[in-house]
């Protein structure tokens, strides 16, 4: 299944130079899916609404302040090759071509609606994070924040001091709350008061109720409330106890999902792939291979690494994260580390990585459901 048919031409397309306030105008006027941005005439990148809608950046500025990179991609390209580009790019939208015609624009969103009876076959807990990152309701916003950061993440359950889920907290809950209305009326009235928001509790900014799934919940039922409910991700609660974390999905751990193969090769996903800087997918892919191959029974089904920027630097060089998971016929395994550099950062995690498949004892194998699923993938 090509994108010809998920692909739309509901985009806008301005040039570099041009302001905010008439890009923020096109918007509210044309309600495009999506806006590319050129410079003389070439593809520079992409903006989202989302972003126009939450930047306090002056309406004079030029859109080029918030041109995100995005892929290039033929109408005619594969969906499973799209979920995978989008993901690796860390973008939404991207502009797709026919030939050198910019054709449109295709949205995560759109992929997923596209394939959406294709995700019966999986359960949510079998693409979750499970190893969550949650924040308390007494913390204060400023930790919260430094929580995302650190972590490369954009959502925080919140929980209270039993452990119990009462909310969840994300980037886009701390933008909206720099650019929220300063007359508008928030618990205790703080929500003007900029200037205290690094103090103010968790409790005040997070959204509550949260909307949860279950574990055995299939894919397809989850990703079609966060298609309703316009949200990136979903809290996973266990069955028998609703206000426990259990994990997170995402819309991203979805399109992830579009990208496991059959294929005797390793598949292989980077997120965040402009980082690499000296690196080579070919090289990563070797050195998971060698390290896999010392545990003969292992055969690995995805392997993806995920490298994040930090803002501390030494001598220019920037202070990266790198996880390294992958999927294997014998369970899940990770490894990471970090470093100055991608590659230094990329060795700290493999050796982590390298010690726990050698210490791998016995693990449940994890495969009754990729039979099913993969043959729904590949009619795609």
């Amino acid at each position: 299944m090509d994108i010809s048919g998920i692909a739309t031409p509901e985009f806008v397309e301005v040039d570099a130079d041009t302001k905010l306030g008439k890009v923020r105008s096109l918007f509210e006027q044309e309600n495009p899916k999506g806006l590319i941005v050129t410079r003389d005439g070439e593809y520079a990148g992409v903006v989202t609404e989302r972003q126009l809608v939450r930047s306090r950046i002056e309406a004079g500025t030029k859109v080029s302040a918030l041109v995100r990179s995005a892929p290039r991609i033929e109408r005619t390209e594969n969906v499973r090759e799209v979920a995978r580009m989008l993901v690796e790019g860390g973008v939404k939208v991207a502009p797709v071509y026919e030939g050198e015609r910019l054709y449109g624009v295709v949205t995560a969103d759109g992929v997923l609606s596209a394939v959406l009876d294709n995700l019966d076959a999986l359960r949510v807990d079998q693409i979750m994070t499970e190893d969550v990152i949650t924040v308390a309701e007494d913390s204060h916003v400023g930790q919260a924040i430094n929580r995302l950061r650190d972590h490369g993440i954009s959502r925080l359950p919140v929980v209270n001091e039993n452990g119990r889920l009462t909310g969840v907290m994300t980037t886009h809950d701390v933008v909206e709350f720099v650019v929220r209305d300063d007359e508008r009326q928030h618990k205790g009235d703080r929500s003007g008061d900029s200037d205290r928001m690094l103090d103010l509790p968790v409790y005040d900014l997070m959204t509550s109720p949260v909307l949860t799934t279950t574990p055995s919940e299939s894919v397809r039922d989850a990703v079609g409330r966060m298609l309703d409910e316009d949200v990136a991700g979903l809290v996973v609660s266990p069955e028998e106890v609703d206000d426990l974390v259990a994990g997170v999905v995402t819309k991203t751990d979805v399109l992830r999902a579009l990208t496991y193969t059959e294929e005797e090769r390793m598949d292989v996903q980077i997120t965040n792939v402009t980082l690499l800087d000296g690196l080579s997918r070919e090289s990563l892919v070797e050195s998971i291979t060698d390290v896999v191959d010392k545990y003969q029974r292992m055969h690995v089904h995805h392997a993806h690494v995920r490298l994040h920027e930090h803002k501390e630097k030494l001598r220019g060089t920037p202070l990266i994260q790198c996880q390294i998971r992958l999927r294997t016929n014998e369970g899940q395994l990770a490894g990471s580390g970090e470093g100055y550099g991608a590659e230094q950062a990329f060795r700290v995690a493999l050796d982590k990585l390298e010690r726990n498949v050698l210490e791998l004892k016995s693990v449940n194998a994890d495969e009754e459901y990729r039979g099913q699923l993969l043959r729904k993938l590949d009619e795609l």
